[in-house]
C-alpha cells in the first residue's frame, strides 16, 4: 500500500492529465454515439423491418472483442486520438440505440391515442408523449454505454489515445503492478461518478409523474 501511494504521489499530475484525457475520450465518445442512436432509434421504432437489419448489424459490431477491433482498425485509420474515438463511437451506439427503439416501441398505445384525441401532431407527440414515457430506459442506455466505454477507452491507450489506458500498458510492460492500480483505480472511480451523473441527470429531466414514488 505505502509503495501504491508512493507511486501516485510522485506521479500525481501525469495521473490528473491522462483522466481528464479519459474523460474527453469517454463523454466525446458517448455524446456522439447519442447523437446517432437517439434519432436513429425514434426513426426505427416504426419501422420494424428495418430495425431488424440496423440493430442487427450493430449488434454484431458491439460482439466483435475490443481488443481485436482495435487492431483491426490500426492499419486502416492509423493510431492517435482520432481513430480511438471512431472506434469508441461505433462501440456506444448499440445500448443506447437498443433502449431507445425499445422504449418508443413500449409507450402505450391507450397514450398516444389520448394524445391524438387532444389534437396533438406527430412532433407533439413524440416530444410530450413517447420520449417523456421513454426517457428512463433511454437514460439507461447511455449509462450502459457510458460505463462500457470507461473500460474500453484503456485498450484504446494501445493505438496512441492516451488516457488511464497509458498507465495499465507502463504498468505491465514493467510488471509494476502499482503502476497498473494507479491506472485501474482511477478508471474504475470514473465508471462510478459517471453512472451517478447520468442517474442525477436521468432524475432531473424525467417528468414528476413518472418518477418513480
Amino acid at each position: 500500500m505505502n509503495d501504491l501511494i508512493q507511486t501516485v504521489m510522485s506521479r500525481h499530475v501525469e495521473i490528473l492529465t491522462l483522466t481528464w484525457q479519459h474523460i474527453y475520450i469517454t463523454a466525446g465518445s458517448v455524446a456522439l454515439g447519442a447523437m446517432l442512436a437517439i434519432p436513429l432509434g425514434i426513426w426505427l421504432a416504426g419501422r420494424e423491418k428495418a430495425a431488424r437489419y440496423v440493430l442487427g448489424i450493430i449488434g454484431t459490431i458491439q460482439t466483435i472483442p475490443s481488443l481485436a477491433f482495435f487492431g483491426f482498425a490500426f492499419p486502416i485509420l492509423g493510431i492517435g486520438l482520432l481513430p480511438a474515438m471512431s472506434i469508441l463511437f461505433l462501440y456506444s451506439i448499440f445500448p443506447i440505440l437498443r433502449n431507445t427503439y425499445t422504449g418508443i416501441r413500449e409507450v402505450n398505445p391507450a397514450l398516444v391515442e389520448a394524445g391524438r384525441g387532444m389534437g396533438m401532431n406527430q412532433w407533439e407527440l413524440l416530444t410530450m408523449v413517447k420520449l417523456p414515457l421513454a426517457l428512463p430506459l433511454i437514460m439507461g442506455g447511455v449509462k450502459i454505454s457510458t460505463i462500457y466505454i470507461v473500460s474500453w477507452a484503456t485498450v484504446a491507450a494501445l493505438i496512441g489515445a492516451g488516457g488511464l489506458g497509458d498507465l495499465i500498458l507502463g504498468g505491465i510492460s514493467m510488471v509494476n503492478i502499482h503502476l497498473i492500480l494507479a491506472g485501474t483505480i482511477p478508471a474504475s472511480i470514473l465508471a462510478l461518478i459517471f453512472g451517478f451523473v447520468i442517474t442525477q441527470v436521468e432524475k432531473a429531466v424525467t417528468p414528476q409523474g413518472l418518477k418513480a414514488k
